[in-house]
C-alpha cells in the first residue's frame, strides 16, 4: 500500500547495549523476580504496569486474546477478574489454559506466562470485589460482557437499572456471573532487549514433583 501507510518493514527500535538479563542476576524464583521487575516498572512510571495481554482458546484450538489487569499474584499464580459469561470466561470453562504477556516496552522488557487456569474461591472474589470503585461494581451488574448490544443507549439504561436495584446507601455485592481466576504457571518467562536481537530470555520452567529449573532460550 501507499500514501500515509507507514513502512512496516522499516519500523524498529534498537535496544539499548547495555542492559541484559544473567543467570547470575536472576531472583532464587519466578514470584521474586517478578516482583522486583514489576516494581521497576511501577517505579519507571509506566501506564497500568498491571497490564497484561491474556490469551485463551476455544475447544476447538481456535485462540482469542485481550487486555485484563493483574490484581494479585504470589507463588500459586496471576489473579484476574471477569466476566464468567464472557468469551474468556466461556472460554476457560471448556480449555482451562492460558498465556499472559505483561508488555513493558519502555523499559524493553516482557514477561510470558503459560499455566492451568482455575476459578478463586467465592470469598476471595466477594472481598476483591467490595474493593472496586462503587462504578465499576454496578458496571459489572449492567454489562453482559461479549455478548451483542443493540447500541449504547441500551449498555446505559442497563447501567441506570442497577444504580436504580443498588441505591447510593446500598452495598453492591458481587454478581454470581461475575469472578477470579488465577493463572497457575508452568512457565514464566523473563525477556529483556538487547542489541543486535541478541535478547536475554530466562525461563522457569516446571517440572515434575513441583520443581523448577531455569533454562536460557535462544532469541
Amino acid at each position: 500500500m501507499t500514501g500515509d501507510t507507514p513502512a512496516l518493514a522499516a519500523m524498529r527500535n534498537e535496544y539499548a547495549a547495555d542492559r541484559g538479563l544473567s543467570e547470575a542476576e536472576l531472583a532464587a524464583d519466578w514470584a521474586t523476580q517478578f516482583g522486583c521487575w514489576l516494581a521497576d516498572a511501577v517505579a519507571a512510571g509506566l501506564p497500568e504496569p498491571n497490564a497484561m495481554v491474556l490469551g485463551t482458546a476455544d475447544a476447538a484450538g481456535r485462540p482469542s486474546g485481550r487486555t485484563v489487569l493483574l490484581k494479585e499474584y504470589d507463588r500459586e499464580g496471576f489473579v484476574f477478574y471477569t466476566n464468567h459469561g464472557s468469551r474468556k470466561g466461556g472460554e476457560l470453562a471448556v480449555n482451562p489454559w492460558a498465556s499472559l504477556v505483561f508488555p513493558w516496552f519502555a523499559m524493553q522488557r516482557q514477561v510470558v506466562v503459560t499455566g492451568r487456569v482455575r476459578p478463586v474461591d467465592r470469598a476471595e472474589t466477594e472481598a476483591y470485589f467490595a474493593t472496586r470503585p462503587r462504578g465499576s461494581q454496578l458496571g459489572a451488574w449492567a454489562s453482559t460482557q461479549s455478548e451483542v448490544v443493540s447500541d449504547r443507549a441500551a449498555l446505559e439504561e442497563a447501567y441506570r437499572a442497577a444504580a436504580e436495584r443498588f441505591p447510593a446507601a446500598t452495598p453492591v455485592p458481587a454478581p454470581p456471573h461475575w469472578g477470579g481466576f488465577r493463572v497457575r504457571p508452568e512457565a514464566v518467562e523473563f525477556w529483556q532487549g538487547r542489541a543486535g536481537r541478541l535478547h536475554d530470555r530466562l525461563r522457569f520452567r516446571r517440572v515434575e514433583g513441583g520443581d523448577w529449573v531455569v533454562e536460557r532460550l535462544a532469541p
